[in-house]
């Protein structure tokens, strides 16, 4: 699987956020896990490809009440990141955090969550993972990277438990720049074909990956509502990292268009200070019959 590193992650959490925001009003999160708690005890989670919690710190709050997560990635950097990112965000926000060796809990004003982690490899050993006990099955930004089967051998396991499912920030092809240069769409067309290639779980869906899902849970009996969660990019740094990591993208699908690549990647970091980048993704929620 491809790996990320704590470093994107961080620099991506503030726009995932604002994205978020923009689906929030019409994805009821709190009303969802209301809906899914039994008997009065805590919302299981589960967590896919959680890297250093991002997904928890931004659905903890909108779930409310008593959670019990259980957060997984293949990345041991990740997992050993998670004590400090929590640590860090607990005390900006102001929460309460009580930490142990192998679990943390987090208490906010009408909310608390105990966590653990687990790594496992979701590309090839998806049984591992302990979706019996979930009522909630969550993951950010993973959905355009996995191929069509993996994504039904995921929702086979989401039915069985009779979860409840929210993917956020999945990729949807929609990418458009302000100014607009001449080179903007060749080199568009190679990085969402990159966006296709093997990631660790077979050929990715890339932007087809929301409307898949959808229509894959439809099928399954399952409530589906959609809602766009766009990155609005302005900032110097990330729209750098997003013209330079386009770029790559774009050489590593097409060598042969080099000096087409490079000729955008030099007008594009020129233009950045009077530029706006938007990125399409889409959020999904998916209530059981």
């Amino acid at each position: 699987m491809t790996g990320f590193s704590a470093d994107w992650l961080a620099l991506r959490e503030p726009y995932d956020l604002a994205a978020r925001a923009e689906s929030a009003a019409t994805l009821d999160l709190r009303g969802m896990a209301a809906r899914m708690r039994r008997d009065a005890q805590p919302l299981s989670v589960l967590d896919l490809a959680c890297g250093t919690g991002a997904n928890l710190r931004a659905l903890a709050p909108r779930l409310g009440g008593a959670q019990r997560w259980l957060l997984v990635d293949h990345d041991l950097r990740l997992l050993a990141a998670l004590p400090s990112a929590f640590a860090a965000w607990s005390s900006a926000q102001g929460l309460v955090l009580r930490a142990e060796a192998e679990s943390l809990r987090i208490e906010g004003p009408d909310w608390n969550a105990d966590v653990r982690w687990r790594c496992a490899d979701l590309a090839s050993a998806l049984e591992a993972v302990p979706f019996a006990d979930a009522q909630l099955v969550t993951a950010a930004a993973l959905l355009d990277l996995v191929s069509a089967s993996w994504l039904d051998a995921l929702f086979e396991r989401v039915q069985k438990a009779k979860a409840a499912a929210f993917f956020a920030l999945s990729v949807d092809e929609r990418v458009s720049w302000d100014p607009v240069v001449e080179e903007d769409e060749a080199v568009h067309r190679l990085f969402a074909a990159h966006q296709r290639r093997d990631k660790g779980f077979g050929p990715a869906l890339g932007g087809e990956a929301p409307a898949m899902a959808a229509a894959r849970l439809a099928a399954l009996g399952y409530g589906v509502t959609q809602s766009r969660s766009d990155w609005h990019i302005e900032e110097m740094t990330m729209l750098q990292a997003m013209i330079d990591g386009m770029a790559t993208a774009a050489l590593e699908q097409g060598p042969g268009a080099r000096a087409l690549v490079r000729a955008w990647q030099k007008q594009r970091r020129a233009s950045a200070p009077r530029s706006c980048l938007h990125v399409g993704h889409m959020d999904l929620l998916a209530l059981p019959a």
